[in-house]
């Protein structure tokens, strides 16, 4: 596969990476090793994981935040992404074929890194990190403290290279000029949404990224499942989705701009013979600025999809046209963020 480089860093990473939110959380492990077999032999040797990935993080999400207490997950194990990487790494002896992003969740602070850092390397089972990211912004931590920090688990060997996930552009500069200030280890990648229905990243983001030569590995080229068509305004959520899992993605995606993406994808599959997939990832992946893509999967022929959509282009005509569909009568992109109260939206409703 071919592979673009990692912002200044010595790594190159491959064009489409493996995303493990939903192991063990929509998955089983069984399912997952093989994933994970398949992804290494095609090429995909980035695996991206955090430790807030698992079936049990998502139970206790639902339970703490929309107040529902059931069972939607086909494990309960905290960390079950980390932990089922970890397992799969030290049974077949290929950490040094593998590049593990994973995430601190739970706060920027000096002490929160430390303990998330070091969570996630005994759930890895590794002594480092490739690429070590921040979950999302905290602002309740002075972004110089987290980058100090994180700077010294740098020069500690725990960490190879720094990113951040979900970060606007405005913020990315915030931490890039500070860090050269203050002659702190940078953020050389940066994790945001990017597909047909969530395009703010184009904006902003993706040209700043270019500027100052830091790597994207944009995560949820179709829209958490959304592009695939399956849904459609006031239908109930199948069990076990993605939505029914973790229904905070409601609020991003159910919408009148997406649903309009979603039937022009449905015009050109008619007129191309393209599946609403393939040309969803196939934009994605022809977007200048994006280095790598992450591919969340739950058996190999949604992988195979991805891999054929990278192998086949399409061409510059009708990936213009797909990009004047964002802005059709809509306008620029809002910063969207999934809602605490998703739950109460009028469409949230299981099949």
């Amino acid at each position: 596969m071919n592979t673009l480089a990692l912002g200044r860093t010595p790594y190159r990473v491959p064009r489409l990476s493996l995303g493990t939110t939903t192991f063990g959380r929509e998955i089983d492990e069984a399912a997952c090793r093989d994933l994970l077999d398949y992804a290494l032999d095609q090429g995909m040797n980035l695996l991206d994981t955090a430790e807030a990935y698992g079936g049990g993080n998502s139970r206790e999400y639902r339970r703490k935040v929309l107040k529902i207490d059931d069972i939607r997950e086909v494990s309960g194990e905290m960390h079950s992404s980390e932990n089922i990487i970890g397992r799969w790494m030290a049974e077949r002896k290929c950490r040094d074929r593998i590049i593990i992003c994973t995430k601190c969740s739970t706060g920027g602070s000096p002490a929160q890194v430390k303990a998330a850092l070091e969570g996630s390397l005994s759930r890895l089972r590794t002594d480092y990190v490739d690429i070590y990211m921040l979950h999302r912004p905290f602002p309740a931590t002075p972004i110089r403290e987290t980058l100090e920090a994180l700077t010294a688990e740098v020069k500690a060997g725990r960490i190879r290279t720094l990113g951040c996930s979900n970060f606007s552009a405005e913020l990315l500069r915030e931490a890039t000029e500070t860090a050269g200030a203050l002659g702190l280890s940078r953020f050389e990648s940066t994790q945001p949404p990017f597909n047909l229905a969530d395009a703010a990243a184009r904006d902003e983001l993706l040209p700043y990224c270019q500027q100052e030569n830091i790597a994207t590995i944009t995560y949820s080229p179709l829209a958490a499942g959304f592009l695939a068509g399956k849904y459609s305004p006031g239908s109930a959520i199948p069990k076990g989705t993605r939505f029914d899992v973790v229904p905070g993605h409601i609020d991003v995606y159910f919408n009148e701009r997406s649903f309009h993406v979603v039937e022009r994808l449905r015009q050109l599959s008619a007129e191309t013979g393209r599946s609403l997939v393939d040309l969803a990832m196939a934009w994605v992946l022809q977007q200048p600025g994006v280095t790598s893509v992450l591919v969340g999967a739950r058996h190999r022929g949604q992988l195979d999809n991805a891999l054929a959509a990278l192998a086949r282009p399409i061409d510059q005509a009708l990936n213009d046209r797909m990009t004047e569909w964002l802005y059709e009568a809509f306008g620029p992109f809002p910063r969207l963020t999934a809602l605490a109260g998703a739950i109460n939206h009028p469409r949230f409703k299981r099949a």
